[in-house]
């Protein structure tokens, strides 16, 4: 290596940096509460040869550590072999298409290349969550799709925007295709600002070095990544560890799904193989293999934070191609519910198969559950619609350091529920509770966080109210003989009467009106440990607060009132 580790850790620091940014500009500049306020957002720079990754936003999502480079990857081949137009200085790229390297159709990308003396030097690359993109309900989130054109607009490669200008007639064809289009132009701006933000200070950094330095970095950094990952699979015994994680259903056959793995490990690779896991499903909870990639890099990420994000990182995890199961989704099959919920299934399995051999690393399972809430109303006294969507946090599972957090964000990412007061201020509702879902955390020597618990009304006017959620049947699990958390509620009080969907936790197209309300109570984490094995004072305390009844501790934990 000719450059000196000052100068290669200054330029580490400096594409972090210009990530962050991106990030910090698309958030701050879009008009939607799920990227503004929820971070449902992620930017990074790619590899102009495949796309590979070279640096991501530290406030950005993970689950779009793997599906962006893909993404992106897809796009340079496409583009190579003539199946999209080349590009000019200034374009930008928007993608959703699930099976071009995404996720589900909501999360849409843009991709722009970044020159430098005449040559693509790198890509540029962002992923937002749009509210909608037409479909069948308002949210994109059917419950009940059997085909991805019922979930909305899927779109190719395109250039949105030409040498710096936004095409008119592709944004006219996508504003026809969508809900509450006229909201859009303000997140597409902020998308693209965010990439032109990257850019800039991508310039200034490559001023200062140089071209040749800041490449020769990029590909050091890869390597070292690639050697950090194996060192930290040398603490993994060799060996073939197994699990399974159950989805409760695929929102039109209500049986559940299974995920099960084997990890293999060589004492410098993990190999991956999802063999026997349940068959391609009919509803939206199959995950497209990008996705299935991305899901087993992030659990791998939470396991070791130590690794610099690189796709160096993931040279030493093999993964199998699951086909002929749902974790490998081709076209037509729908996947709205892959990012958000099956992801974090495949990650559960993952934390499953290696919290024995790692068990001063590995937790008991979270939450897991993005709680999709999507709400798509009209009120026609002020001659307005609007689509809401929610995000809801979960509890985390306990580890060998103590008890799990409470309403923790998912699983795949940062993103946060958007603060109450945003959405009264937005939507015609209003949010009657909004506290912790008590009593859900999974018993343990070191408990589960508990869950979220809210209810929210419909204020005026008319609505649909849709779910693609999970852990509604079975709750997160348990490790080293610690309990499983408590499961994902949703009850619909619709004209009085209180309804439990069929599904549990999925179901679409439920009309509400004024008064009508929505109570949603997501689960808690798993519990660590035998809960026998728990301080009898710090279950009085967890009684004295409130987040089990007396009798509920005496159940989970056997505890005698006495306080230890």
């Amino acid at each position: 290596m000719s450059i000196d580790p000052i100068t290669l850790s200054v330029i580490q620091s400096g594409l972090q940096q210009v990530c962050d940014e991106m990030d910090l500009s698309f958030s701050r500049a879009a008009f939607s509460p799920v990227i503004a306020e929820a971070n449902d957002r992620s930017d990074g720079i790619y590899s102009a040869q495949d796309g590979s990754l070279i640096a991501q936003g530290s406030q950005g999502l993970p689950v779009f550590v793997g599906t962006m480079q893909f993404s992106t990857g897809t796009l340079i081949e496409m583009i190579r072999e003539g199946r999209a137009v080349a590009p000019k200085p200034g374009d930008i790229y928007i993608v959703n298409d699930p099976y071009l390297g995404g996720t589900h159709l909501m999360d849409v990308r843009f991709a722009m290349p970044v020159w430098r003396d005449g040559e693509i030097f790198c890509w540029l690359s962002n992923t937002g969550h749009w509210p909608d993109t037409g479909g069948a309900v308002p949210g994109g989130f059917s419950a009940s799709a059997t085909a991805v054109e019922q979930e909305g607009l899927r779109l190719p490669p395109v250039r949105l925007f030409k040498e710096g200008e936004l095409d008119p007639e592709i944004y006219g064809i996508i504003c026809s295709n969508i809900r509450v289009a006229d909201q859009r132009i303000g997140d597409v701006k902020a998308q693209a600002a965010a990439l032109y933000v990257g850019q800039a200070r991508l310039f200034r950094l490559l001023d200062r070095y140089g071209d040749a330095t800041v490449q020769e970095a990029i590909g050091e950094l890869r390597t070292r990544a690639a050697q950090q990952m194996r060192t930290c699979i040398s603490r993994i015994p060799a060996g073939r560890y197994e699990a399974s994680a159950f989805i409760d259903s695929d929102g039109v056959v209500n049986e559940p799904l299974e995920i099960r793995l084997a990890v293999t490990s060589d004492g410098e690779t993990l190999e991956f193989d999802f063999t026997g896991s349940s068959d391609p499903c009919r509803g939206p909870m199959n995950s497209v293999w990008a996705t299935t990639q991305s899901s087993v890099y992030l659990a791998m990420r939470h396991i070791f934070p130590e690794v610099p994000i690189s796709a160096g990182a993931f040279e030493p995890l093999r993964i199998r191609r699951p086909e002929g199961t749902f974790l490998d989704a081709r076209y037509p099959r729908p996947v709205s519910g892959c990012a958000a919920e099956v992801s974090q299934r495949i990650a559960e399995a993952v934390f499953a198969a290696l919290v024995g051999p790692l068990p001063d690393i590995v937790t008991a399972a979270p939450a897991g559950s993005s709680g999709n809430f999507a709400l798509g109303g009209e009120v026609p006294e002020e001659g307005r619609s609007y689509v809401m969507y929610q995000i809801s946090g979960g509890g985390y599972g306990g580890y060998a350091g103590g008890d799990g957090i409470s309403n923790g964000c998912s699983t795949i990412g940062i993103s946060k529920s958007p603060p109450v007061e945003i959405m009264e201020q937005q939507f015609p509702v209003l949010y009657h509770r909004y506290a912790l879902h008590e009593g859900s955390g999974g018993a343990g020597a070191h408990r589960g966080g508990f869950g979220l618990d809210y209810e929210v009304e419909i204020l005026k006017g008319n609505a649909r109210a849709s779910f693609v959620m999970d852990h509604g049947r079975f709750g997160p699990q348990g490790a080293l003989g610690g309990s499983d958390g408590g499961v994902n509620k949703v009850v619909v009080t619709q004209s009085g009467q209180r309804i439990v969907p069929e599904h549990l936790s999925k179901a679409q197209d439920i009309a509400l009106a004024a008064g009508d309300r929505v109570h949603v109570r997501t689960p808690g984490g798993g519990g660590y440990g035998k809960p026998e094995d728990r301080d009898p004072a710090l279950v009085a305390e967890d009684v004295r607060l409130g987040r089990y009844t007396a009798a509920e501790a005496k159940e989970k934990f056997g505890w005698e009132g006495t306080g230890g």
